[in-house]
């Protein structure tokens, strides 16, 4: 009891102090006395709470139940009519009179009266049967926890081993594979096809079911057309010869189609790659000799043939040619690469959707850290490969990193490792408390707005690299938590980014493809039909994050002290008003006047917990800052100088980038050039402290999913994405085609970017795109369908951790200050934003190019 009654004292120290200046506060009341009751009128009844005005009749009775108060609660102001009255009636009241047991209050009254034993004889006997008692149920206690606890290690023992024996066991496939299989590569031909000819290369198969994955380069229509004259042919042919009999097997015939013949010379060059297999249960011609081969052919065409008859009819002497002829007028020049009984495509398939399963199997339950873990699924890729055939040798596995990419990230990077050193990000976090009075919401609407701004014109990945910092220092100062906070931010990045064709790498894609560019979608026109959208769909995420942020508490690491104490005070209140019943009019009077107080505090704390409650003129916002300004100052000027020269240029020459004409130098080279000029101005000796600030780890994870992510495309699973939306297009009729291929792009690309990497992703459906806005194909208008492949590829990005390489250079960064975000942390905030973005996004296309025709 003790206990509880320091609790009360201590949870309403803040009443007492906070009304201590308003007691003494007099106001003019007029107490009359009508028919027994006494009625109070007057403009406030407390001078804390100076908006609850009593229109209520005080009994005799509610005086009453007033005095049983506890103290604390009796003599706040908010209850001075109470007292005044009592008072007038009874005499002055003695504020330091104690209840002679201990301060019995209502709230501990209650208690003494449950918790009294009952005075008799036996008395001590049930009161020492009641100890031993609960001392046996807490020893019951502790060792029931004890065999929890026991049982709880064995089975995370268990777990553990399990884990170390399932990830040994990938390594050994992994190492098995590479040492069985030796570095395969394609062989490859230069060739020149005649008109009218049939130019044929033998194959050497090694199996009787022969299957060739072929790779054609030469000058080849992106887009099949109905008109289209000049052909290349590609089938295989296999022949068998006895003394008596000769066996022939023609394959599928691939038709590819050729540039016309008046710009086939010196025409850019196109690469596409099909597999060509022989069917077993079908010939397409036989050349037969008598008629005991008739009758086996007749055999073979009805599908009764088994592996068997066909071993014996192509025997070793078989012999497999490549066969190629042209409808082409020109010799057509090509070159053909060819690899033998390659991974087919329904298998490719299965095998893509298992790698792309472990890898996020093992990140989003933290298996492993994930960089390893796209280490390790990468790793079981090349494994695959190396099992079907076509193990990569180590320079092509470097060809499928992308450079760029690698390099913009690590010299932005150093660029602001030496930044970190001036304390410029301090600096700012104070301009930025200092500006927004350290209110939260504020702050955060600040952040994401300079965030999504600035990538719309800089890349993103650079954008969250210098915003990262300033976050979480800021974070720091207002004792938030900055998970959440860049959680917000790296939204709004991949939001901003999408407005423009520089924003994101997948709008640089698809605004620098040649049937775009010849659509005449400039940069301005990118940026107009995008940026309508794209304010829509911020302003979407901004009423969605604040709706899933709307407990400000779920932002701090811990509640403010006095915040806690704001709580405790309401609980306090708010157990008086409870402990009255509303069915005696003499209590219910006194409990309205408690319900009016709980109000009241209410609104102050939601004011408080949403940081509306602070002034710049508040003494303690300013000694607060005042401290920040002495502790967080710029610690090396003539380096943040240096510094801004050299961002500088980096900027300037990001935006030169808008401008198609003074795109000279690539991103990743613009930034490098940076960083060694602000590494030479630094005059630094030691490079360890600077190069010990670069995200390694994050480096490698973008090394690693690189590699996932050609292993996903070679093994078929990325263009089987693209022909499953195109054939789903072509099935739908005429009039509802358009709308039918924009919200398939927009969601297809949309839902695939948030868990495959949404560059390889855009490569292969802006071909798709480009297919369905032929001329003499679907026709369908070609900017929509580029608008929709956009929203879909960038917006996408925000469903996962790993959707969008802002993510995880923030995720990164966040780790290094101390932060660490879960994959499943950021899904729960990323996915329905997501799911968010691509609604506003259909809506506004279809109301924009369906029912307006806006293209």
């Amino acid at each position: 009891m003790d206990k509880l009654h320091d609790y009360t004292s201590t949870s309403t120290v803040s009443i007492i102090e906070s009304s201590i200046d308003d007691r003494y506060e007099k106001r003019r009341r007029s107490f009359f006395k009508a028919n027994g009751v006494l009625t109070i009128s007057g403009s406030s009844c407390e001078a804390d709470v100076s908006n609850i005005e009593y229109d209520c009749d005080l009994t005799p009775g509610s005086l009453e139940v007033w005095v049983d108060l506890p103290d604390e609660i009796k003599y706040d102001p908010s209850l001075a009519p109470f007292k005044q009255l009592y008072e007038q009636h009874h005499g002055k009241l003695d504020t330091t009179e104690s209840n002679t047991d201990g301060e019995k209050t209502i709230f501990n009254r209650k208690m003494m009266e449950n918790t009294t034993p009952v005075e008799n004889n036996t008395g001590n006997d049930v009161t020492a049967k009641d100890c031993e008692n609960r001392l046996t149920e807490a020893t019951k206690t502790g060792d029931e926890k004890k065999t929890r606890t026991a049982k709880k290690k064995k089975i995370d023992r268990a777990l553990r081993v399990f884990k170390l024996t399932a990830l040994v066991a990938c390594w050994l496939l992994v190492t098995v594979s590479l040492l069985l299989n030796m570095e395969t590569s394609d062989v490859v031909l230069h060739t020149a096809v005649e008109a009218g000819n049939i130019k044929e290369y033998e194959l050497n198969p090694t199996l009787v079911k022969i299957k060739v994955l072929i790779t054609l380069t030469g000058p080849f229509e992106e887009i099949t057309t109905n008109d289209t004259m000049n052909l290349l042919h590609l089938w295989l042919r296999k022949c068998s010869r006895n003394e008596s009999t000769e066996f022939e097997q023609n394959s599928t015939i691939w038709t590819v189609p050729l540039k016309a013949d008046d710009v086939m010379d010196f025409a850019p060059s196109a690469s596409d790659s099909k597999i060509l297999e022989f069917d077993p249960k079908n010939f397409a011609s036989f050349n037969a000799n008598d008629t005991h081969d008739l009758n086996l052919t007749g055999l073979i065409l009805k599908g009764q043939a088994t592996n068997d008859a066909e071993a014996d009819i192509f025997g070793n002497d078989t012999k497999v040619t490549l066969c190629l002829s042209t409808t082409s007028n020109n010799t057509v020049p090509i070159t053909v690469s060819y690899h033998l009984d390659p991974i087919s495509e329904e298998d490719g398939i299965i095998y893509a959707s298992l790698l792309l399963l472990s890898l996020y199997i093992l990140i989003i339950f933290e298996i492993v850290n994930r960089t390893i873990a796209a280490l390790l699924s990468s790793s079981l890729g090349i494994a695959v490969l190396a099992l079907g055939g076509a193990r990569p040798s180590l320079p092509e596995l470097v060809s499928w990193l992308d450079v760029e990419t690698l390099l913009l990230l690590f010299s932005m990077m150093v660029l602001v490792a030496i930044l970190a050193e001036t304390g410029l990000f301090d600096y700012l976090a104070v301009v930025a408390f200092e500006v927004t009075g350290g209110r939260t919401w504020p702050l955060i609407n600040c952040l994401c707005f300079f965030t999504a701004f600035f990538s719309t014109f800089l890349d993103n990945v650079t954008t969250v690299l210098l915003m990262t910092p300033v976050t979480i220092r800021l974070c720091e100062v207002m004792q938030l938590n900055p998970v959440p906070v860049l959680m917000s931010m790296v939204i709004f990045s991949n939001v901003g980014g999408a407005a423009t064709p520089v924003g994101d790498p997948p709008n640089v894609i698809i605004a620098s493809h040649p049937s775009v560019l010849k659509a005449n979608i400039n940069f301005t026109t990118f940026t107009l039909h995008m940026g309508l959208g794209i304010i829509l769909v911020s302003v979407q995420t901004y009423l969605q994050l604040r709706y899933m942020f709307r407990d400000i508490n779920t932002l701090r690491h811990t509640v403010p002290r006095d915040i806690q104490e704001m709580r405790q005070e309401i609980a306090v209140w708010r157990r008086a008003a409870a402990s009255l019943a509303s069915y005696s009019r003499d209590e219910d009077i006194v409990r309205r006047a408690l319900e009016k107080k709980v109000q009241k505090l209410h609104v102050t704390l939601l004011k408080r917990e949403a940081g509306d409650g602070k002034s710049k003129s508040d003494p303690h916002f300013c000694s607060t800052l005042a401290h920040m300004k002495q502790k967080y100052r710029i610690r090396d000027k003539q380096l943040l100088v240096k510094s801004a020269v050299c961002v500088a240029f980096v900027v300037i020459v990001f935006f030169l980038h808008a401008i198609p004409e003074l795109q000279r130098l690539s991103l990743g080279w613009t930034a490098l050039l940076g960083a060694i000029l602000l590494l030479l101005l630094a005059e630094r000796d030691d490079l360890e402290p600077i190069l010990a600030r670069v995200e390694w780890s994050t480096l490698l994870f973008f090394a690693a999913l690189f590699v996932l992510m050609e292993v996903l495309s070679k093994l078929g699973l990325i263009s089987w994405i693209g022909r499953i939306t195109e054939s789903l297009i072509l099935k739908v009729g005429e009039e509802s085609r358009l709308t039918v291929a924009i919200m398939l792009i927009l969601w297809v690309s949309g839902l695939a970017s948030a868990f495959v990497d949404n560059i390889p992703l855009t490569t292969m459906m802006v071909r798709v795109t480009a297919a369905l806005a032929a001329p003499a194909g679907l026709a369908l208008p070609l900017a929509p369908l580029a608008w929709a492949l956009s929203f879909g590829a960038c917006l996408g990005g925000n469903g996962t951790l790993i959707g969008a390489s802002a993510n995880v250079v923030c995720a990164g960064v966040a780790e290094q200050h101390g932060y660490r975000f879960t994959f499943m942390e950021y899904l729960k905030i990323g996915f329905p934003i997501m799911l968010g973005n691509l609604i506003v996004a259909s809506v506004y296309l279809i109301f924009c190019h369906t029912i307006f025709n806006w293209h």
